[in-house]
């Protein structure tokens, strides 16, 4: 008995340790297909070594969006604490493919009085019921670790999008700090000329007066925002998982510019189709039904033992012979784990009920709300701009001719800013809602039709 029960252990190892691979691989392929991004699970010093090579790398060029979320999908430390999620499953996966272990009594027994001698008993048993039941328990762990894989995935891709809000956040106050320092510039020329004019008695104390108050706004407005920057600057580092001399980085001063227009139909059926966190909620479901499943078939089973016991009584002589042991489902068979599992099945059905209309919400949301930014983006861009500077060169052109004072000049210049303030608002919105719209489909919005029929990581969390 012994003896087979090592030699099935040893059988089911292989089988157990073979899938090992296999979850992180279809996760990075999932992850490329839909992001077109790398990652890792850093396990060991040697993929430290060479993922650290790899983020430097990323990091000494002009850091873009594309490279800061790459930089994170590969350093960043809490996405791979979340790694570890899948060696856990796939740990109770390999656990689940093994035979429990068999039990060995021994038992001795003394006389009370000469002559009798020691009675001993020893017995080995194994549960066979335990070896019926692998392939159902691997089942069930398969499952979990498909769960685990998605919910990884999911992390990746929530992390992806968070990665590009706060890039582009820092990015557009990058670019409002550049043009305030140049309307500082202009403040200060303004500020000196004033002050001449002040000298030479041309313009009064309040004149003047609002004139150091204009200036002194403008290195106001110049410090707070390179406050804000420096804290988003460090809400990037924390994503990326940089410190030292990584925090050198640097980003191009301006938003990049809108981009051609993109089908935006049939989005939240692309967002059911490949959203990880509903097809967890999925895997969730599925578990519960596989669960509710076995308990009802196997209510009425309980621990079935056969084994080997041998007994040398008092008198020297050895009997041996077969043992057995049948749990008798009397009393307990199964009813509180069967209403609980009822209980867990409805629970999972509404929570993907809910998952689901909140998704296609999401998607709705994030859709319309980068509609009304690009619209924004561009009203500001193609109208209110060129409005404003062609005011503003129209008071150039009477200032030139006398007919307007430098105040008026500086006023439009300030009213031209203001617009292109409010630009830079709408362009850093429209990319965070595209980030966000992104996160609600699950994926790049260029390429999320192609997607949505290819997934190998969807075929292989199905085959689970």
């Amino acid at each position: 008995m012994k003896s087979l029960s090592l030699l099935l252990i040893f059988a089911l190892v292989p089988n157990a340790w073979s899938a090992r691979r296999q979850p992180v691989e279809d996760l990075q392929a999932t992850v490329q297909g839909r992001i077109g991004k790398r990652v890792e699970w850093r396990k060991d010093a040697a993929a430290d070594v060479e993922i650290s090579r790899t983020v430097h790398a990323l990091l000494r060029g002009t850091l873009t969006a594309d490279r800061a979320v790459q930089v994170a999908l590969l350093n960043n430390r809490d996405l791979q604490a979340t790694f570890e999620e899948i060696g856990v499953a796939n740990a109770d996966l390999i656990d689940a493919g093994l035979l429990k272990n068999p039990s060995f009594d021994i038992s001795a027994r003394f006389p009370d009085r000469p002559p009798s001698g020691t009675n001993l008993e020893f017995g080995i048993v194994q549960d066979f019921l335990d070896l019926f039941l692998i392939p159902l328990r691997k089942k069930v762990a398969a499952n979990e670790l498909a769960r685990a894989q998605l919910r990884v995935g999911d992390a990746v891709l929530k992390l992806a999008s968070e990665v590009k809000t706060a890039f582009y956040t820092l990015q557009a106050k990058q670019q409002l700090l550049s043009r305030i320092t140049v309307l500082g510039a202009t403040n200060s020329a303004a500020l000196e000329f004033a002050q001449r004019q002040h000298e030479g008695g041309t313009i009064n104390d309040l004149e003047l007066a609002n004139q150091q108050a204009t200036y002194s706004q403008a290195k106001a407005d110049a410090a707070e925002i390179s406050a804000e920057i420096v804290t988003e600057r460090e809400k990037l580092n924390r994503f990326m998982s940089v410190w030292g001399a990584e925090t050198q980085w640097k980003i191009a001063d301006e938003l990049p510019a809108i981009p051609g227009n993109f089908p935006i139909d049939r989005l939240e059926s692309i967002a059911i189709a490949q959203r990880l966190d509903l097809a967890a909620a999925k895997a969730e479901l599925g578990a519960v039904v596989q669960s509710l499943g076995l308990t009802k078939t196997y209510r009425y089973l309980g621990a079935v033992e056969f084994g080997v016991d041998t007994e040398r009584g008092t008198d020297g002589q050895r009997v041996t012979g077969p043992t057995s042991r049948l749990e008798l489902p009397i009393f307990n068979q199964g009813q509180g784990r069967i209403a609980k599992l009822q209980a867990q099945l409805r629970q999972a059905e509404r929570r993907l009920e809910a998952e689901a209309i909140g998704i296609r919400a999401e998607v709705r949301e994030a859709r319309d709300r980068l509609v009304a930014k690009k619209d924004l983006a561009r009203y500001y861009r193609d109208e209110l701009i060129p409005e404003r500077t062609r005011v503003l060169e129209l008071n150039l052109q009477q200032y030139n001719a006398m007919l307007k004072g430098a105040y008026d000049l500086l006023l439009a210049k300030q009213n031209e800013l203001a617009a292109e303030r409010s630009y830079i608002d709408a362009l850093r919105d429209y990319w965070i809602a595209r980030a966000d719209l992104e996160g609600a489909v699950g994926g790049s919005l260029t390429s999320s039709r192609r997607r949505v029929e290819s997934s190998s990581f969807k075929e292989t969390v199905t085959h689970h």
